[in-house]
């Protein structure tokens, strides 16, 4: 192995750059063409997704993200060679994880990509034994943060404005009660304030890309993390697909019901799955709400790194004074290229370019969540999973998701009847 660099950046400011340069080489006319996986017989498996004009588009994207693995790579002072031949390794997985999960019958159960990246992840580290060179070679924590910057291309504030002001609302008072309950509740079963922090943001903002982004900013233990993201994803099965029923036989109408959804359900794929089998003004209420949510995600980090800062300052005798600096130093600066591109797809760039690229960049933000899921899978052993002393974190999200699920209902209520 090549010995490591001296690096240039640190983790969040390479994520900033790199995110933000996906996003202007599109702007600027590099559009990678989106691939398509979805299939429902093996005739249009081999004749349209393995196809020559679809392998093309696929190869774009390869091209694309292994240049910018790369570049991180060096931007971070990491050695390249195991990355050399891990990416391509976790990018074949990957794909072969999107193509399952674009079959008809997989799609008609709602199991999104991501869950078959981290399963088939988890499959491959528990039944052969990865050497170390391979797992260090997984960039997990840089995969995710690049996904979150470009998910701010979505997070589009006229569009929540002209839906009205109510999921804002409800997003604000859930996010609030539901965190403070949940890590009130952590410190009660003595949890530590690490995993309390990432449980309590993933259950009450937006499951995944809150836990991360909570990590982010506490610089928090990779373990604990993959612990609370498979927690997330085990989770959002069940209520996605028992919700919309419990809903029809409660008799709430699909604004309620939209509204309760984008609320409880913590990923954002399986809000609109569940959105959509309720109907069109359930999917458009539930996912106005889950919007707002993810709305919240930049302002939540910021304020947990603030906590963070200030709580272990008053912990540790030699801790660092919370100055405005050391806030500054510790704060994720990834949330700033999320909110770079939030406003620049919200109030600088045409209606006409962003029809444009739209479509582009969420194949890609998708492609970077997929990817980094199926590093988690690869670097998860269950043995290191599911032990003893993860029981009270189990519990603790499970009393916390129940928490959420009855808030919700009850503000659901009161804002959309």
């Amino acid at each position: 192995m090549s010995s490591s660099r001296t690096s240039l950046f640190t983790e969040d400011w390479v994520v900033v750059i790199l995110g933000l340069g996906i996003i202007f080489l599109a702007l600027f006319g590099i559009v990678v063409p989106k691939p398509s996986f979805s299939w429902d017989s093996l005739s249009i498996l081999f004749s349209e997704i393995v196809a020559g004009d679809n392998l093309l588009k696929l190869g774009g994207q390869f091209v694309l993200v292994y240049a910018v693995a790369i570049l991180g790579a060096l931007l971070l002072g990491k050695p390249l060679k195991a990355l050399l031949i891990v990416f391509p390794t976790v990018f074949i997985i990957t794909v072969f994880a999107l193509i399952l999960a674009g079959n008809k019958t997989v799609k008609e159960y709602n199991l999104e990509a991501v869950i078959f990246s981290l399963a088939i992840g988890l499959l491959i580290s528990n039944c052969f034994s990865l050497p170390a060179w391979f797992k260090e070679a997984l960039s997990t924590e840089l995969y995710v943060k690049i996904g979150l910057v470009l998910l701010g291309t979505t997070v589009i504030f006229g569009e929540i404005l002209k839906a009205g002001s109510l999921g804002l609302i409800q997003a604000s008072v859930v996010v609030l009660s539901v965190w403070y309950f949940a890590f009130w509740l952590c410190k009660k079963m003595k949890i530590d304030q690490e995993m309390s922090m990432m449980l309590s943001s993933a259950v009450s903002i937006c499951g995944v890309s809150a836990a991360i982004a909570t990590s982010g900013a506490i610089k928090g233990d990779a373990k604990k993390l993959s612990y609370v993201i498979s927690l997330v994803l085990i989770t959002a099965i069940p209520m996605m697909i028992c919700m919309p029923y419990i809903a029809s036989w409660m008799g709430l109408s699909q604004e309620v019901t939209g509204a309760w959804l984008g609320g409880s359900i913590d990923t954002t794929g399986a809000v609109v799955a569940s959105g959509s089998l309720v109907g069109e003004e359930a999917l458009k209420i539930s996912t106005i709400v889950k919007f707002s949510q993810n709305v919240l995600l930049g302002i939540a980090a910021f304020a947990i790194s603030i906590y963070w800062t200030y709580s272990n300052s008053k912990s540790a005798e030699n801790a660092e004074k919370p100055t405005l600096k050391v806030i500054w130093e510790r704060f994720p600066k990834f949330v700033l290229g999320f909110i770079v591109a939030s406003m620049l797809f919200s109030f600088f760039i045409s209606p006409e370019t962003v029809a444009g690229v739209k479509d582009s960049l969420k194949s890609i933000q998708g492609l970077w969540f997929a990817l980094a899921f199926t590093s988690i899978g690869l670097e998860t052993n269950f043995k290191d999973l599911f032990v003893h002393n993860s029981k009270k974190p189990l519990y603790a999200f499970l009393v916390a998701q129940f928490f959420n699920i009855v808030v919700t209902l009850v503000i659901a209520m009161v804002l959309f009847r």
